[in-house]
This record gives structure tokens, C-alpha cells and sequence, in this order.
């Protein structure tokens, strides 16, 4: 591989690393390539004024096809399927359903995410073929309480002054080398 073609996304993924915070819900790893497997870990910090983490639910942006999520233990995982705002084809079969919804919701006070403690919610699919900006939505319900995690700035990526940012990942215009993962 190329050093030229390494130099690009590493320069970017520098960046958006700089710019994560740990106060709220962020992606481990913030850069992806575009059109390429991408495995969203969503890390969760803390709790909501101090309550212990219930329940995830994440919205599946347009564009990141194949979404699938990874069970956890102790948690019941749902999903929710519907019309793609974009249809799009894989493996030579055209897909206009999928998933639009993941939720995952501890089985019991037990099972709950103390607000001390961090955790991840991982999900897989494939990021879209045009390169910028993706924003998944995170909804996260706490004992008593929620944090929404669902805004979006009007222009740009910066979310300076957002109280509760959605979760952003850099969609790169690199080129793929070894073809495509699953």
C-alpha cells in the first residue's frame, strides 16, 4: 500500500480523534473510509444526572447499509425494520428494507450500566459510497431520566456549543485496497 494514499485518512482520523469528548456518546473510531465494513462501537460515558444506564437506542443513518447489531449479555436487543430512505444493492441483490432502529434495554436493574462505569454498543454495516459527514442519533434512558443524543449542526461538523451532539463519523474519500470485508 502506498504511503500517499494512507497519508489523506490518517491526517483526517487525527483530527476527529482530536475533537471527542467522553461527556457524551461517541464513536470509538470516528473516520471510516467510504463504501468500505465499518464496525461502530458507540462508547457510552456516564449515566444521566447520576442513574444508571437502561436502555440504547440507536437510529441507522441513510446511507450506512447492512446495519448489524452486536448482542450484549443481560440486554434484550430489538430492531427496527422499515423502508430504506435509499435503497441500494449488495452481492448483486437490490435492498429497498432494512434497518432503521437498534435498541438494546438491560434485563433488570442488575444488568443496568452504573453512571460510574463506560461501556460500548457495537453495530456493523457499510459506510455509504459518497464521502462526509454521518450522524447517528442515540437516544440513551436512564432510571429516571434520558439523554438525547440527536443534535446535528445546521452546516459543517463542529459541535461546539451543541448540548447533546449526535454521534459523527468522518466518511473518507480514500481508496480501498484488498476489497471489500465483512
Amino acid at each position: 500500500m502506498k504511503s500517499s494514499r494512507i497519508a489523506p485518512f490518517a491526517a483526517a482520523f487525527a483530527l476527529c480523534l482530536g475533537g471527542s469528548s467522553f461527556g457524551h456518546v461517541v464513536l470509538q473510531d470516528s473516520a471510516a473510509a467510504a463504501n468500505s465494513s465499518y464496525r461502530a462501537a458507540f462508547r457510552v460515558g456516564h449515566g444521566c444526572d447520576g442513574q444508571a444506564t437502561t436502555a440504547m437506542r440507536i437510529t441507522v443513518p441513510a446511507g450506512f447499509n447492512g446495519a448489524q447489531p452486536m448482542p450484549k449479555a443481560g440486554w434484550t436487543l430489538s430492531t427496527k425494520i422499515g423502508p430504506l430512505p435509499v435503497p441500494y444493492e449488495s452481492h448483486g441483490k437490490k435492498y429497498t428494507e432494512g434497518v432503521l432502529e437498534i435498541s438494546w434495554t438491560a434485563n433488570g436493574p442488575e444488568n443496568a450500566l452504573p453512571a460510574a462505569y463506560y461501556d460500548e454498543f457495537v453495530v456493523r454495516g457499510t459506510t455509504p459510497v459518497k464521502a462526509g459527514p454521518l450522524w447517528f442519533k442515540v437516544l440513551q434512558s436512564c432510571a429516571k431520566g434520558a439523554n438525547d443524543w440527536a443534535e446535528v449542526p445546521a452546516s459543517g461538523t463542529s459541535t461546539k456549543g451543541l448540548k447533546s451532539p449526535a454521534a459523527l463519523l468522518e466518511v473518507l474519500d480514500v481508496q480501498a485496497t484488498g476489497g471489500h470485508a465483512h
